[in-house]
């Protein structure tokens, strides 16, 4: 299952509102019923009560929840332990930079075009 289609259900299932969770997540409420409806496609049941006058999980919706949030915590887990140690070698400068002014002297560089 894809990493982003479990993130969009656990949110989904946390805030039993689709418009809330899909602010939350930063996508359009259209891309996360449609990723909803791809789980349920893959699944072949349903995870939210559509006939509910509010959103509400199904039991098998109740179920996957805990999965789909162990899946997300187990691949957590691998991605920092994936993660380089901080330190290491220093990475040299490019350029040269840029000289503090001194007053009085002229600016290094191309000379000012006169008018």
């Amino acid at each position: 299952m894809d990493h982003s289609l479990l993130k969009q259900f656990v949110a989904a299932a946390r805030y039993l509102h689709f418009a809330h969770a899909a602010r939350a997540l930063g996508i359009p409420r259209s891309t996360l019923i449609a990723g909803i409806r791809s789980i349920e496609a893959q699944l072949g049941y349903p995870l939210f009560d559509t006939a509910a006058s509010s959103t509400q999980l199904t039991a098998e919706g109740e179920a996957f929840l805990v999965e789909a949030e162990r899946q997300l915590a187990t691949s957590a887990k691998a991605a920092a332990a994936s993660v380089a140690k901080p330190g290491g070698k220093a990475k040299a400068s490019k350029g040269k930079g840029r000289a503090p002014a001194v007053k009085g002297e002229k600016k290094p560089g191309r000379p000012r075009q006169g008018r």
